[in-house]
């Protein structure tokens, strides 16, 4: 964390300065606004959380409940979203609350007794080592209060506005604020009184029946499996040994249970398979009491007794897959030719099964999406044709997650028997793992990610997937610290530049492209950051040297990357890294020892890898999205 360069600071310097939206910052939502998300869920907060990190764009988050969630319906965080996490500040104080998923115990008929269940193998959680996060089981309640307190100590102070629901919205085809939206107080003295907001975006995040969705005439497409299950989260006494661990059970003739251990030590999970429902069910499967699904579970835990205590939550739902078919309100055939104003996202826009934790970690991701190029959009960092990749990319991503979970959902609804073997049922758990832990998702070219023509020159920092941290020595005060730790979401994007073999100061294509970056009007530092901020306040770049810390002189490193910061210009040493000598991040992401630029999104995807000498090329990538300011 980086302050005192405007000063010195004594107060918790996680809370920014009010600036621009944030000062003198009105209780009830202003008549007009720039971005209105309706839904505090995942998918709204994050995009809010984004959003309060541009002080010039009035953001406004409104739900139609009267207070902040108590109970989060999802439990599941996925190792991508600790990665996001991390980004907002939050992960390891997450992390010290959660419940830690390292290892899924598998359970399957005892060929002796098949009435009775036995433990067969278990697999470690993250085999192939993907991330250095850990996959956690916590209220994703208290995920959105993080979220809130973000938020709150942002420059805009923003907060979420309970007590306001959507009714409706029209878009204009022209004008400042094109779209009109009435909303309706559900709560105190004023419930059941409307009001009218015009914005220039809406974002609807409202869940699976989202009236946003309606508005704008979108529809979820899909199925569902005519499969149930039923979820409980429980406090009880069992004597079955692996209640902490995570366990896919199998039973002989009573359906399946996957098992999550929740935080805090006692709490735990069940999904219970209710079998297949006919199509005709007219949803009386949904009114399944929890006594039912209690003893369907207590079954197929047998010889192991499970008495309940507690039902802190129940549910019963059919596995669905649906997707819409654009996640924006431009009409198919106005695609490319006018932007979109109102966008979806999270159930919104997708559903799909809840066993594999994909609802609230898509949900964020498509925020997080969104948030950062709404706020270039509104800032004039980039042009509004920058808002058409979210529904491309997101959409994308959501049929391929569909895919994913519609062949996992297939695999945990079967039975024992169905398996050749139980090392066939545990191979299709692994296969899933990549999808699972959220790592799938790799970004088509655009005009924000590059074709990888150069990918040979970082073969794992892959163009369109997410940058993959990995350890770094810090030169200027000789602190090992995790290269993609350093970048907060703050809006900027990422150049990283992995230097050629030569030392800091030698003449060289690092110093090279140094002297480009500081002074060329085509370098993202000159031309497309305005001169009166801070010269990385729009594009943070770092340098990585394969020599040893102790061989790097910081005095001699080109001045690209000790850019001078706040209004007393202090020269910020902390961008120049060197490799670790047993645990160099060149060979660990497979880094041409000639170098390489690696350019990353804001939102954490690599958007491009190019060769040092290539400045024209880079400068071309950027133009593409970024609006000269200079």
């Amino acid at each position: 964390m980086k302050y005192h360069h405007h000063g010195y600071v004594s107060h918790d310097p996680r809370i920014q300065p009010a600036a621009g939206a944030g000062i003198d910052r009105p209780e009830d939502p202003p008549d007009r606004v720039d971005v209105l998300i309706v839904g505090a869920g995942p998918a709204g907060m994050i995009a809010a959380a984004q959003l309060s990190q541009f002080p010039g764009v009035v953001t406004r988050i409104v739900d139609r409940r009267s207070s902040r969630l108590e109970i989060g319906l999802a439990d599941g965080m996925q190792k991508r979203s600790l990665e996001t996490f991390e980004a907002f500040g939050f992960a390891r104080r997450l992390m010290a609350e959660a419940c830690h998923v390292t290892e899924t115990l598998f359970w399957k008929p005892d060929p002796d007794n098949p009435a009775n269940i036995v433990r067969v193998s278990r697999v470690d959680e993250d085999p192939q080592g993907v991330s250095e996060f850990p996959h956690l089981t916590v209220n994703h309640a208290r995920v959105l209060d993080y979220f809130a307190e973000f938020m709150e100590r942002a420059p805009t102070r923003m907060k979420p506005d309970y007590g306001l629901e959507f009714k409706s919205l029209s878009v204009a085809p022209e004008g400042s604020h094109p779209v009109t939206v009435t909303l309706a107080h559900t709560a105190g003295e004023r419930a059941g009184q409307e009001r009218v907001v015009r914005a220039r975006y809406v974002l609807g995040c409202d869940g699976a029946h989202s009236s946003v969705r309606k508005a704008i005439g979108r529809t979820l497409h899909g199925e569902s499996s005519n499969h149930a299950w039923g979820v409980m989260d429980l406090l009880a006494n069992t004597d079955f040994p692996d209640i902490r661990t995570k366990c896919a059970i199998q039973s002989e003739s009573d359906g399946n249970i996957l098992l999550i251990p929740r935080e805090g030590g006692f709490l735990f999970r069940l999904y219970v398979d209710l079998g297949e429902v006919a199509p005709t069910h007219d949803g009386a499967i949904r009114r399944t009491p929890v006594e039912q699904i209690i003893e369907r579970a207590q079954r197929i835990l047998r010889p192991y007794t499970l008495n309940v205590r507690h039902v802190a939550w129940h549910s019963v739902y059919e596995v669905g897959h649906r997707l819409c078919e654009r996640f924006d309100d431009v009409p198919p055939d106005l695609v490319g030719t006018r932007a979109p104003r109102v966008f979806i996202a999270g159930d919104a826009s997708h559903t799909h099964s809840a066993k594999a934790g994909q609802g609230t970690n898509a949900s964020m991701q498509d925020g997080f999406n969104l948030g950062w190029k709404l706020g270039h959009v509104l800032e004039g960092r980039s042009p509004e044709s920058l808002l058409a990749t979210y529904s491309a990319e997101r959409q994308a991503i959501g049929r391929n997650l569909i895919d994913e979970d519609r062949k996992w959902a297939t695999q945990m609804a079967k039975g024992a028997d169905a398996f050749a073997s139980h090392a066939e049922f545990e191979q299709a758990y692994l296969r899933i793992t990549e999808f699972a832990q959220g790592f799938m998702t790799q970004y088509a070219p655009s005009m924000i990610t590059a074709p990888a023509k150069h990918q040979a020159l970082a073969t794992k920092l892959l163009v369109g997937k997410r940058f993959w941290s990995a350890e770094v020595m810090r030169v200027a005060d000789a602190n090992r610290q995790h290269l993609g730790h350093q970048a907060r979401a703050d809006g900027r994007w990422r150049i990283y530049v992995f230097a050629d073999s030569a030392r800091a100061g030698d003449e060289s294509p690092t110093a090279a492209l140094g002297r480009w970056l500081d002074e060329s009007p085509e370098s993202p530092l000159r031309g497309h950051t305005p001169a009166d901020i801070d010269e990385n306040a729009w594009f943070d770049v770092k340098v990585i040297y394969q020599q040893d810390h102790t061989n790097v002189d910081i005095g001699r490193v080109p001045r690209a990357f000790r850019p001078e910061v706040g209004p007393y210009r202090l020269t910020d040493l902390e961008n120049v890294y060197a490799a670790l000598p047993e645990d160099d991040i060149f060979a660990r992401r497979g880094i041409d020892r000639r170098g390489a630029i690696v350019v990353v999104r804001p939102d954490q995807y690599v958007a491009n890898v190019l060769p040092l000498e290539a400045m024209s090329d880079l400068a071309a990538f950027i133009q593409a999205f970024a609006l000269r300011q200079r």
